[in-house]
């Protein structure tokens, strides 16, 4: 193995022996980092006024949506729970050691601009909370304040991430419990009537809302190594897919629940206006808002500080330290206040899930298909290697996905999957360009980098 800790300028990025997450923190950890405000406003968007389902219509789409992303954290976090390699080293098999940079930004964008979103969100929180104390008035202090505290969060690695994880999420739960009774007490009649009795359709606004929900969580299923190399060695791959469930269907069936209820009752979606407004009680409310900020830093320094970090530690030959911090100063400059407005918050979910469909396509028929699960860590970190360069094959497959995605963006997640699979796996068996990149699958034939 050529590339060492020293040379590299990394230890985070070579294989990890060391395990610190057993079952039960890593279900904590999903379920943690699955409580997002972008869960809530997904919900939100199923129903009437944005929306066209019904509280049964929208509740089956977001178990479906939530379920399939469960499924694929299982498929493509398997290279990283059984050979201790993060996102950015596994995509060398498949992408290069210069290749894997485009899925790695493709990955990487949206974690920072999601960064922004959950940051701008917490400090909305924490500056109504300011209002209610104090009297003070200042969001975009708060919204400073709290990019300084995940940073300092994030740069502690995953040994404090775990812990932040476990202490957050049985908060969290209990906090989600209270605030559906609140919800449900409240709006009662409004529910019945505006979700109930509401016809709504089993078309295909439910066949986008499927796709849509699912298309929330899609980053988490590119980079889900960067996690799942943190889980017991001991755990078994096929018992991943009942881990990836726990930790992510309910807690997030519940947050878009919520989202859904109070969309359909108030007509709003705006979380933090909403509970203010909804909650009569000072000292329950602060703590409801509390709840917010911590769920966005929970959800933040693990699903969208880490992924990014390698990528940035990988392109640039940076300390994870430094990275953490480029990237916390990034999220601060992607005009969150934007994006969670009610129209861009779905569009943009839209546009990068289309990408990112084609990368997951590519890479699960890399590993399941193609290299029949088997990767060869020598060569993974040997930059001179036969994944040395582009693996074009497998960029002209994502343009294909990327393109198919285009006819209906709203679908593009799925859309890219089937076409993605099928011009990656014939252009390696027919029309290999970079062919050193046959090595180790089923139709490799021999040439000059074989051992």
């Amino acid at each position: 193995m050529k590339e060492t800790a020293k040379g590299f300028g990394q230890e985070s990025l070579l294989p990890q022996d060391e395990r610190i997450m057993g079952k039960i923190s890593y279900v904590f950890a999903w379920n943690a980092g699955c409580i997002t405000i972008g869960a809530f406003m997904m919900g939100a968007s199923l129903v009437p006024p944005t929306g066209e389902l019904n509280l049964i219509q929208g509740a089956v789409a977001m178990l479906i949506g939530i379920t399939i992303i469960a499924i694929a954290l299982s498929l493509n976090g398997e290279p990283g729970h059984k050979y201790g390699i993060p996102f950015i080293v596994q995509a060398r098999s498949v992408f290069g050691f210069s290749g894997s940079k485009l899925p790695g930004f493709i990955r990487a964008v949206p974690a920072i601009f999601w960064y922004g979103v959950q940051s701008w969100i917490g400090a909305s929180a924490v500056n109504s909370i300011s209002i209610k104390l104090i009297g003070i008035d200042n969001i975009v202090l708060y919204f400073v304040l709290f990019q300084i505290l995940q940073i300092a969060l994030s740069a502690l690695g995953f040994k404090g991430i775990k812990w932040l994880e476990n202490i957050g999420s049985v908060f969290i739960i209990l906090a989600l419990g209270y605030m559906f009774y609140i919800i449900y007490t409240s709006y009662s009649t409004e529910i019945v009537r505006n979700l109930i009795e509401y016809p709504g359709t089993w078309g295909f606004a439910f066949i986008v809302g499927i796709v849509s929900f699912s298309g929330t969580y899609s980053t988490f299923c590119i980079s889900v190594s960067d996690i799942s190399r943190e889980l017991t060695k001991s755990t078994k791959s096929s018992f991943m897919h009942v881990l990836h469930w726990i930790g992510t269907v309910p807690a997030t069936m519940f947050m878009a629940l919520i989202g859904l209820l109070v969309a359909g009752a108030t007509g709003s979606w705006d979380p933090i206006k909403l509970f203010t407004e909804l909650i009569p009680n000072p000292f329950v409310l602060i703590v409801t808002l509390f709840f917010i900020a911590i769920a966005q830093i929970t959800t933040n320094v693990l699903n969208n500080v880490v992924p990014p970090a390698y990528v940035m530690m990988d392109v640039f030959k940076i300390s994870y330290k430094k990275a953490v911090v480029i990237i916390g100063i990034l999220a601060m400059c992607t005009f969150p206040w934007r994006i969670a407005s009610e129209g861009a918050f779905v569009l943009f979910v839209q546009i990068y899930s289309a990408f990112l469909g084609p990368v997951f396509a590519v890479m699960v028929t890399d590993y399941f298909l193609i290299r029949k699960r088997k990767l060869d860590l020598n060569l993974l970190y040997d930059s001179e290697g036969p994944y040395q360069g582009i693996n074009w094959q497998a960029i002209i497959a994502i343009c294909v996905g990327a393109a198919v995605s285009a006819i209906r963006v709203e679908l593009g997640w799925f859309l890219s999957m089937i076409p993605t699979f099928l011009a990656y796996y014939l252009l390696m068996k027919y029309k290999p360009i970079s062919k050193g990149f046959l090595v180790g699958t089923i139709f490799d034939k021999g040439n000059k980098f074989a051992s």
